[in-house]
């Protein structure tokens, strides 16, 4: 009995995000050899861009928001691009879930992001809730002030707006979380939880 209740209900998401964790982690390791006077691995060389890797499970209902999303933040970006991956390579996971749209990042460019229903029944627009949704993953946080203009004012912005490209602001902030490659993305803060 006791094992039962110690025992995950979604095995299959914490599997994914132990392998993420683990990839990352891994990275940072290769990356930190240099900085500890060991030699570092062969071809290893560091990039000025970081891809962010997602896996899309999110199904059907929601796989043009989710390429449209990606492409406005890649349009919009110099230092990062996202890029579809798969369970193996993906340091995003992106899900359907019949709540409230939600992410749980776990650095930039890391994390879960949860793509609900609810916001979607209310009115708001698929690829805004998406695109804000990636926004917590590459490390920006809500500013729920109602402007249209801005991604990150979510749900705020009311029904109406379906702006879903990153301001040039939010733009340059996400650039100088991920300047300077990998490396710099691993000592970069963790993002707090965020909701549409």
């Amino acid at each position: 009995m006791l094992y039962q209740r110690l025992q995950s209900p979604h095995p299959a998401k914490e599997a994914k995000l132990f392998r993420s964790t683990t990839r990352m982690l891994a990275g940072a390791m290769l990356l930190a050899l240099p900085l500890l006077g060991l030699p570092a691995v062969a071809n290893a060389a560091p990039s000025d861009v970081t891809t962010v890797y997602y896996d899309n499970e999110a199904g059907s209902a929601w796989s043009d928001a989710v390429s449209q999303a990606v492409a406005n933040w890649n349009a919009a970006e110099q230092n990062v691009q996202f890029a579809a991956g798969d369970s193996s390579d993906a340091t995003v996971l992106i899900e359907a879930s019949s709540g409230w749209p939600e992410t749980q990042p776990q650095s930039p460019g890391a994390g879960t992001v949860y793509l609900g229903e609810e916001a979607v029944s209310e009115g708001y627009d698929r690829t805004r809730i998406t695109a804000h949704e990636l926004g917590h993953i590459l490390g920006l946080d809500d500013n729920y002030n109602g402007d249209c203009s801005i991604l990150m004012s979510g749900h705020s912005a009311g029904t109406s707006c379906t702006n879903a490209k990153p301001g040039p602001d939010e733009a340059a902030q996400v650039d100088q979380i991920f300047a300077g490659g990998a490396a710099a993305v691993l000592r970069s803060r963790v993002a707090t939880v965020g909701v549409f």
